[in-house]
């Protein structure tokens, strides 16, 4: 039954590109990028779901006043299995990143291009890999009238590129009813470039904004001033013992450790001959779960303490953003377990339980307790120029999510 699977599954290929194709014309920008949102793309999807006769389509409009129609579309195909006591949910989104500067691109964003193994195209990996391989594995199991042991849901979601407020947020809280504490989800929305990451964790993130204020002077008279550049230096400096109080290591993640890294700064003075009154710089914080983000704060505070009194300066600590990471998905969950069996067998390789530093919609479901998967064997063209997706991660991943829902009990 599996060969017989896999065999369907790899006769798609033109079918898959006739969807890639229509997918990458139509933009899906959130109205925070200038765009209408994801409606005409919903339609589209919508259109080709009945096509393929699922037992049940439903659509979730999340209102939003600047989106086209008035609304943010989320849309669920369910595949009824021999019991509907839980479901295998692979999750992918509507959504995509502005294409930037165009001059960048050697091939038309909106149109899609196929070189050799290679579809380019805005969204084509991010996330249309993940539409696409959903509707095959789907598509596989209804041709072979195969009715898989639980029910089998594609949820396409909107919003995830920012806050996901209109997308699996919004469902999970207005619509929680549609999951089950049993559910299992799989999200093809992050991986690596040879299928060996099975993701099943995510760092907290906190960014923080550092202003500092000393006093400005001239260059030759620097004793009347305050450098609020020489004391954010100092205050950088001192940043560095955060990696001592909090160096704990967790193997599952690449890097193993917390990271404090500080990245943007801001002009000051326009002049070398002026000694700086104010200093703005910013920091990315990547910490393992188990730490709470509110001692990583306190201890960032006692640092600034510290400079204020060395420095006589002032500084001001504003967050930009603050997720606290959820529990991970335990490794020995069984829909980690059929990712990792499925991926031996399809990709012939040695995957992993990682965690990883960015975030993803997953962490919005682990923190609802449900057992979440991301996974996708890809390039890492998320937001890039020239992104593109390979056929044969495409046609993988869909023999993957069908293997892993035909094994799910």
């Amino acid at each position: 039954m599996k060969q017989g699977i896999f065999k369907k599954i790899e006769s798609y290929l033109d079918y898959a590109l006739k969807l890639q194709e229509n997918l990458i014309k139509i933009p899906a920008l959130s109205p925070v990028d200038g765009g209408e949102g994801e409606y005409d793309k919903a339609q589209y999807l919508i259109r080709e779901l009945k096509k393929l006769k699922f037992n049940n389509i439903k659509v979730i409009n999340a209102p939003d006043k600047r989106a086209k129609k008035g609304v943010r579309p989320n849309i669920i195909a369910r595949y009824k299995g021999q019991s509907s006591k839980k479901t295998v949910w692979i999750m992918s989104h509507l959504d995509t990143v502005p294409v930037g500067d165009k001059s960048l691109w050697k091939y038309p964003p909106h149109k899609m291009t196929v070189k050799g193994d290679k579809i380019f195209g805005r969204g084509s990996q991010d996330n249309n890999q993940g539409i696409v391989s959903s509707m095959l594995t789907a598509k596989a199991l209804m041709d072979l009238k195969i009715t898989p042991p639980l029910d089998i849901a594609l949820l396409f979601v909107a919003d995830e590129e920012h806050e996901s407020n209109y997308g699996i947020k919004y469902l999970l809280q207005k619509h929680g009813k549609l999951f089950d504490k049993k559910d299992m989800f799989i999200v093809p929305d992050a991986g690596n470039w040879d299928g060996t990451q099975v993701e099943v964790a995510e760092k907290s993130i906190m960014w923080l904004k550092f202003t500092v204020l000393g006093k400005q002077a001239h260059g030759s008279d620097s004793h009347l001033g305050i450098n609020s550049l020489n004391a954010a230096g100092h205050l950088i400096v001192n940043l560095e013992k955060l990696n001592k109080k909090f160096g704990e290591k967790n193997k599952i993640f690449v890097p193993p450790q917390n990271t404090f890294e500080v990245t943007k700064v801001q002009p000051n003075v326009p002049n070398i001959n002026a000694i700086p009154g104010k200093t703005v710089f910013y920091a990315d914080y990547r910490i393992l779960p188990q730490h709470k983000l509110s001692d990583i704060l306190k201890e960032t505070k006692k640092i600034i303490r510290q400079i204020e009194q060395k420095k006589k300066a002032k500084i001001k600590l504003e967050i930009v953003e603050k997720k606290q990471a959820p529990a991970p998905t335990p490794e020995q969950a069984q829909i980690v377990q059929l990712v990792l069996d499925a991926a031996k067998k399809i990709y012939r390789v040695n995957p992993k339980p990682q965690g990883i530093g960015g975030g993803t919609v997953a962490s919005h479901l682990r923190l609802k307790g449900y057992h979440t998967v991301v996974y996708q064997r890809n390039d890492l063209m998320d937001h890039l120029s020239d992104e593109y997706c390979k056929m044969f991660n495409l046609l993988g991943d869909a023999k993957i999510f069908a293997l892993s829902s035909i094994n799910a009990r």
